[in-house]
């Protein structure tokens, strides 16, 4: 089959076809939603240590911000990644509205 018309799984796998295998574009996806998570992890971690060590408010406030922004920017990296793979790829019409209207369903509930 070619790789363009491997089916995919749902969006919580990492963008990653079925069968398991990685084209270019889907490996930088995930290297970038990869270390947008670490990132993510490390400022809740600083949040954390911020919070047992009496830091005021608006310092937690402010990292917690950047934490929050951290999984938007990786959110928004996974539509980009299904958009690119799912959409970019689909050479029926029909599955192509298919995967626009499942974007459009992730987007309208979780953004």
């Amino acid at each position: 089959m070619d790789q363009r018309t491997k089916p995919f799984t749902t969006l919580a796998t990492g963008c990653t076809p079925a069968d398991g295998a990685l084209d270019p574009v889907r490996a930088e996806h995930q290297r970038a939603i990869a270390h947008r998570l670490k990132r993510a992890e490390g400022q809740i971690r600083g949040v954390l240590r911020m919070m047992d060590a009496g830091e005021p408010c608006e310092n937690i406030v402010q990292q917690l911000a950047a934490a929050r922004k951290a999984l938007d920017r990786t959110f928004y990296e996974m539509i980009a990644c299904m958009l690119e793979t799912e959409v970019g790829n689909a050479e029926d019409p029909d599955q192509r509205r298919a995967h626009i209207a499942e974007i459009t369903r992730l987007l309208a509930r979780y953004a």
